[in-house]
């Protein structure tokens, strides 16, 4: 993934924690913990979108009339590619980090 990518994903994570009223880090300390929290609220990010799917499936199978299948499916796919994105960041830091071990000192 190259760098421009990887910043259009970054930008993608923050507009969603954004629009699901996650509020943003403000720099406190070493640029390391500034990234543990952007990953940590990341995950917390995922992990409430699976939820939320999970709910709304509970909820359509239990015959609530306020859910659609068209609400299940959306909040499906959208933990979905979440899931998704979060397995290639976490494939990309490998990566990164074991080129860098590999590199000579």
């Amino acid at each position: 993934m190259s760098d421009m990518q990887i910043s259009q994903v970054l930008a993608q994570m923050r507009a969603l924690a954004q629009s699901a009223g996650v509020a943003e880090a403000a720099p406190q300390g070493p640029a390391s913990t500034e990234f543990a929290n952007l990953l940590k609220q990341s995950i917390e990010q995922v992990n409430q979108t699976q939820q939320a799917s999970r709910t709304a499936a509970t909820a359509f199978e239990a015959g609530d009339p306020n859910v659609s299948l068209a609400e299940v499916m959306v909040a499906s796919q959208k933990a979905s590619v979440a899931f998704d994105a979060t397995v290639q960041v976490r494939n990309h830091l490998l990566t990164a980090y074991q080129e860098i071990m590999r590199m000579p000192i």
